[in-house]
């Protein structure tokens, strides 16, 4: 690990898995006592590490290798057609970073999740969870806030800034607002802000070939892929 620090690593038991109904899952975390600075947490997401509230982890099962961390390397994107189109529905939008999360920020969680991920862990939404996921978070994290023209909050995207890039650790939107495609335009946008702050890269969380709702994330094109702790661009 950096400067060849030692790092206490912690797996879990065999849990159900997420995103496949047929299988168990594992997970590493990082030491929850380990003080996380940039520059480590930026080491740990080279090496496909994510964040989940207060704690570092990736995927550890054994037989199963589904989950690939991914990034897109942001000076190379270029929009296509539609992101193109995505982004141009939404040029009304300000958006404005912000330390903390406004207090209108938890009901448009709690309307979508109990509209969208109903199928879902993380249903029915609570302030609790809400709290522990993504409220709980890192010195270098910041909230993007989403707000029309009316001033209403209409999507938020949790991130972090790393030493090379901004992590993209989740978005909620309004769920009735289905024609703007908020979703797609908080990446389209968190790609634009990393390209701002002259950071190389987005990393986007893990691609999973066989899962649809995590499938996605290749129509950001290109896209790097750790494969045998090896980044590979696809175009």
């Amino acid at each position: 690990m950096a400067n060849d620090q030692r790092i206490k690593l912690y797996a879990t038991s065999p849990h159900p898995c997420s995103y496949f109904d047929d299988r168990d899952a594992k997970t590493l975390f990082i030491d929850p006592e380990l003080e996380i600075n940039p520059r480590l947490y930026t080491h740990l997401s080279q090496r496909g590490f994510r964040r989940s509230g207060p704690h570092l982890y990736k995927p550890y099962c054994e037989d199963c290798k589904q989950c690939v961390a991914s990034r897109i390397p942001v000076e190379l994107f270029a929009p296509s057609r539609n992101q193109r189109k995505v982004i141009n529905r939404n040029c009304d939008l300000r958006v404005v970073c912000k330390p903390e999360m406004d207090e209108a920020a938890y009901p448009l969680y709690e309307r979508y999740i109990n509209t969208r991920h109903q199928d879902g862990d993380m249903y029915p939404a609570s302030r609790e969870q809400f709290d522990s996921f993504l409220v709980d978070s890192m010195p270098c994290t910041e909230y993007a806030h989403f707000y029309d023209e009316d001033g209403s909050l209409v999507a938020v995207a949790v991130m972090d800034a790393l030493d090379d890039g901004l992590s993209a650790i989740y978005t909620f939107f309004d769920p009735d607002l289905t024609r703007r495609s908020l979703g797609k335009f908080a990446i389209l946008w968190q790609i634009h802000a990393a390209a701002e702050r002259l950071l190389p890269y987005l990393y986007l969380g893990y691609w999973i070939k066989n899962c649809d709702k995590m499938r996605y994330k290749t129509d950001y094109r290109p896209i790097e892929l750790l494969a045998e702790k090896r980044w590979v661009r696809i175009n």
